[in-house]
Formats: C-alpha cells, structure tokens, sequence
C-alpha cells in the first residue's frame, strides 16, 4: 500500500496499456481458433491452416493477469476489503452466469436426447459439482474437473488462486502472512506450485517495467525476435516435446501432472511473453492509439468471449448437423459465437456493477478488513 507521502505510482502508457488489451483480445481468439479442429468445426485436413496457439494464448493471460493485478493493487486497491471486492466482481461476473447456464444447457441436452447423462455425469451430483467450480477447485492436487460445457473453465482453477496468494501475500503482515501463505499453498498443491511462477512473471514484469526502459530499436528487434521464435518453437513442436520430457521426468506418479504437463513449455513461453511486452513498452506503438476505441470495445468481451466460445461449439455440434467442409456453416457458426458473446457480455462484463454492489455487501457482512 502506497504511503501518503511517497510519491503516487505512474499510470502507464495509452500507448503500452492498448498494446496489453490488442493481445488479451488476440489471446481470446488465438484460443478459440485453436478449438476449431478438435471439437470437429473444420476438417481435420485443414489443420495446417488453423494456428494451435491455445495453450501459448493461457500464458499470455497468466502473465497480463499477474502484471494487471501488480498495477491495480498499487493504484486502486488500498485495502483487503477492496481488493477481494474487485477479484471476485471481476470473476464471478462472467463465471457464474456461464457456469450456471453450462449446467443449465447440458440438462437441456440430456433432456432431448442429445446427449446421455454419461456425457455430463456433473448433472448426476450438482450439490458437490456447482460449489466445486464455484470455487474454483476444479485443479487442486489430483482433481481435473471442468463444468459441462465449458473446457477452458480450467484456467480459472489457477488463476484465481494466485489471486488468493497475491492478496494474502501483498495485503497481510508478520506471522499471520505466513501462516495464511503457507496453508494456501498446501491446500493448492503441486499443479498450481508448477505454474504459479508464469503468473509471478507478470507481477515482476510489472515492477520492472516501472523503472526501466530500452532503446527503441532495440525494443522493436526484440519485439520481432520473440514472435519469430515463438513461430519456431511452434514450428519444431518443441512444445511437444518438453510435454514429453515433463511427463517421463515427473518423479510423483501419483501426482499426475494433468493440465500442467506443458508447464516445461509454458515457461519457455512465458520468457518470449515478457519479452515481448517489455519491448512493447520500450518501442511505443503509438500509432495503436489510432484504433483506440475499438480494441477498447473488443477487448472488454475478452473473458466472456474466452468461456462463451466452447459452450457455443459444444451445443452446436450436438443439436446441429454441421459440415465441417462447407463454409457457410463455419461462418454461422462464427456469427453465433460473436453474438452469444455480446449478448452474455451484456449482463455479464459489461453489468459488473450489479455484481460489484452484491460483493460490497457481502464484504461489510464478513468484516473483510
């Protein structure tokens, strides 16, 4: 927390903050398109044409989300109390209506045949599943549950976890920090352990960034350099092979590694990504500030756009005859996706006050200090 005599934190950049929000938007996309082949949108021929950057996109989010969180605990965040208001508002805004409307939509295709309750066994058990996810447990130790219909709601496991972590960390003092810390992270296990230094990278990116700067042409040779490695990475499909090695190296079997095999990956990604934003910062495309007001827009449905997508992919292709050759039912389908995001974005990321009223109070109830 900033004192009353030291000097108020810079905000940053028009310039570098639209750069953050053109990537958080083509991270959202970049994982939808990484979607298209495996859920049967496109044939499996045309694979070569649709970029597989899923995984790539995640830790992107990871490190904006740990960089995101620094700059707003150190500019609007002043206490617990507000911090815990703004995580949850922020979160439960665009989860819950979806997570409710997951386990709504599979009953619905249970119902009519579409589906069989083997397909969303969830619906079997929604007193232990809907708490699960609503508290995002879906990735603690040996757990890997994600609600029906919504696959990336596994992300969420992680990230809103080292939201805990940060706030207990940046927010308590003395023993109590550790204790809380320590139980945190017992309580988180091994998965979270392996990823959560791809989401510190953020928050370091973030302090770092404040007090330096690189000259500018060097700024866009590295800026071109990360994205030329990133294509040769992709390109030798050695995220394929450090998931291997992760995997015949892991020395707890009875640990699986499950959605954090790729963690060997990750972090050589996570280097390019902070790179690559440094540089960002340091070469100034000012020239984004032109477009400004629609990657605002675009980038405001990120999230929803982000979990909307595979719960929209999923009930089209059960209750719809899709061809996967035939372009005319891929553009449908794009349509439907672009407009079940706005319209979910309506009442969810764009309606957070509703939301952010409903956790104050809750806030006052607890006595969160």
């Amino acid at each position: 927390m900033t004192s009353p005599t030291a000097p108020l934190p810079r905000p940053l950049p028009r310039s570098f903050s639209l750069y953050l929000d053109c990537c958080r938007f083509l991270a959202a996309v970049l994982v939808v398109v990484s979607h298209v082949v495996p859920y049967g949108v496109v044939a499996p021929g045309s694979a070569i044409w649709w970029p597989n950057l899923g995984r790539e996109s995640v830790v992107v989010f990871f490190v904006l989300s740990g960089f995101v969180i620094a700059y707003t605990t150190e500019h609007k965040n002043a206490s617990l109390r507000e911090y815990c208001v703004a995580r949850c508002t922020r979160i439960y805004s665009v989860a819950l209506p979806l997570l409710l409307l997951g386990f709504a939509l599979a009953a619905v295709l249970v119902l009519s045949g579409q589906a069989t309750l083997a397909d969303y066994y969830q619906l079997r058990k929604p007193w232990l599943y809907l708490p699960l996810h609503l508290l995002f447990m879906g990735e603690l130790w040996t757990i890997s549950e994600v609600p029906p219909l919504l696959g990336p709601y596994w992300s969420l496991g992680y990230e809103v976890w080292y939201y805990v972590l940060f706030g207990a960390a940046f927010y308590l003092r003395g023993t109590r920090r550790l204790v809380v810390l320590g139980s945190l992270l017992l309580l988180v296990g091994p998965k979270l352990w392996l990823l959560l230094p791809v989401w510190l990278a953020g928050v370091l990116t973030y302090h770092w960034q404040k007090t330096h700067t690189i000259a500018r042409p060097l700024a866009l040779a590295g800026w071109c350099a990360t994205l030329a490695l990133l294509a040769a990475f992709k390109a030798a499909d050695l995220d394929a092979a450090l998931r291997a090695v992760a995997q015949a190296n892991w020395p707890f079997p009875g640990l699986p590694l499950k959605s954090a095999d790729r963690c060997l990956a990750d972090y050589l990604v996570c280097v390019l990504v902070v790179v690559n934003f440094l540089c960002a910062k340091s070469a100034d495309f000012g020239a984004l500030l032109r477009v400004e007001r629609p990657v605002r827009w675009l980038a405001s449905y990120t999230f929803t756009l982000y979990l909307v997508h595979a719960l929209v992919l999923r009930v089209w292709v059960s209750v719809y005859p899709h061809r996967a050759a035939d372009a005319g039912d891929v553009a449908l389908l794009v349509a439907l996706i672009a407009g079940a995001t706005w319209v979910i974005g309506q009442v969810s990321e764009h309606r957070k006050g509703w939301f952010e009223g409903m956790f104050v109070r809750l806030a006052s109830a607890r006595r969160i200090v």
